[in-house]
């Protein structure tokens, strides 16, 4: 079972020290609290309004990863590799292929295009893909950098990893060489990619010469025309900035839904501060998931409502939401559950079967639609319950308000994810949350580090795991 979420451990986001944190909740805002014997007191908020902290839960059984590369020696999270202590298998493996990168972003989690280490050569990306496949099998790969397209020969590590046994592979990428090379990305199609988890942080210019230094929309839009083109999924993933494009995210789901099915889930991502960030300021330019949920149904007129978000099955409750719509002609859509019944989730559930849910419906509902149902196969109905992995009420479908015919060939290939990840920095790390980690990047010695932990960076710039 989870442990007391409220008591956990943190570390100071000046010298990295563990020390003990707990979650402290007044008037519907819960707090990290922490103490630094050496650098003081830091409270940040995690969790604004409604749906409340305490009802958003999901309780699991955890369990460690069927292998691990590292033994308990300080303790978490000083000993990752993973160790022991960890409580969740890998769902998603991020391999770094580069550090370079063709833009110099203002915000960059990895701080991008510093490096003049060479790249990873195909054989040590190779061995990757095997330690990779050693601690989880079956995982969704994620090839990141740095920018992967750089690299003329990411077809080859495609295929690497097709060879190596991951049936889904995805890059995450600016888009900018997709959207011009027409040649690689039918490369990167021929080798078996599956999915592009495009940088896509609004549909107004203004937004991307803030967070990315030059006018990019128009590219942006040309990349997910070639994936179209070349029945490659695209996730949309857009990084929340308070003030710059928070006010966007009705805009961004009405352009996903534009560009459906080629377009199969928009993922958001609450600004953290590790890596390449603007100045911290206050904690009024952090926005927490519960404030992601109220804006996407405020700014949509009450088409995606918050009420039919709900926690995750594989990660920390805290660390996302999620939630299935099927988009109709006419520029509505129809949500594939019912309203989230925090009651009918209390049951606790396995984290390999929630880990193993999650891995399914990722790799299906991120992944372009098969040409056959395009033209109207008919065929079985995906019950937009996979990565919840609850088998509740609050999974199954509303009765269609078109015929089901229409509606099972329509959801076959117009079914799009709306989801978000808060991910976690030197400010308002839990270990609960960390130990309770899927997405995990490979280092450059063969190790699975959680996601945050890997790019983790104190005030002053000291990291614990990225080189």
């Amino acid at each position: 079972m989870e442990q007391d979420r409220n008591e956990t451990e943190s570390l100071c986001p000046v010298c990295l020290v563990k020390i003990p944190a707990k979650i402290v909740v007044r008037e519907n805002i819960a707090v990290l609290e922490k103490t630094c014997p050496t650098h003081g007191d830091f409270a940040t908020p995690i969790w604004r309004g409604e749906p409340g902290f305490e009802s958003w839960k999901r309780p699991k059984i955890p369990k460690p990863p069927p292998v691990t590369f590292t033994n308990i020696a300080k303790g978490c999270p000083f000993d990752c590799g993973l160790c022991p202590d960890h409580r969740q298998r890998s769902c998603t493996i991020l391999i770094e292929v580069t550090q370079r990168c063709d833009l110099k972003c203002p915000v960059c989690y990895a701080d991008s295009g510093n490096e003049t280490k060479p790249d990873p050569s195909l054989d040590e990306i190779r061995n990757m893909f095997r330690a990779a496949w050693k601690a989880g099998p079956q995982s969704n790969i994620q090839l990141s950098g740095g920018e992967p397209t750089v690299r003329d020969d990411l077809p080859e590590i495609v295929a690497a990893g097709r060879e190596s046994g991951f049936s889904f592979i995805q890059i995450n990428t600016n888009g900018l060489r997709i959207a011009k090379d027409e040649h690689y990305i039918r490369a990167l199609k021929d080798a078996g990619l599956a999915s592009v988890f495009l940088q896509f942080d609004g549909v107004d210019d203004a937004i991307y010469r803030k967070l990315r230094g030059r006018n990019l929309l128009g590219e942006k839009l040309d990349a997910i025309r070639a994936c179209e083109r070349n029945r490659i999924g695209v996730v949309l993933t857009p990084v929340l900035v308070p003030g710059i494009n928070d006010h966007g995210i009705g805009d961004i789901l009405k352009k996903a839904m534009e560009f459906a099915p080629a377009v199969r889930s928009v993922h958001f991502q609450p600004i953290s501060y590790f890596g390449r960030y603007f100045d911290r300021g206050n904690d009024k330019k952090r926005m927490t998931l519960p404030e992601i949920m109220r804006a996407i149904e405020k700014q949509t007129d009450g088409m995606f409502k918050a009420e039919h978000f709900k926690p995750p099955g594989c990660e920390n409750a805290l660390c996302s939401f999620h939630a299935n719509f099927l988009v109709q002609s006419g520029g509505k859509v129809l949500p594939l559950q019912s309203t989230w019944d925090k009651s009918c989730c209390a049951t606790p559930i396995k984290a390999e079967e929630g880990a193993a849910k999650a891995i399914s419906y990722v790799a299906r509902q991120w992944s372009a639609p098969a040409a056959k149902d395009i033209v109207g196969i008919a065929g079985p109905v995906s019950d937009g319950s996979a990565e919840a992995g609850c088998g509740c009420k609050c999974g199954d479908s509303p009765s269609p308000a078109m015929s089901l015919d229409d509606f099972i060939a329509r959801a076959r290939t117009h079914t799009l994810s709306v989801s978000a990840m808060a991910f976690q920095d030197a400010w308002n790390v839990d270990l609960n949350r960390v130990r309770d980690c899927c997405i995990h990047v490979m280092s450059p010695d063969r190790r699975l580090v959680p996601f945050c932990l890997y790019n983790l960076t104190s005030a002053d710039g000291d990291r614990l795991y990225r080189p």
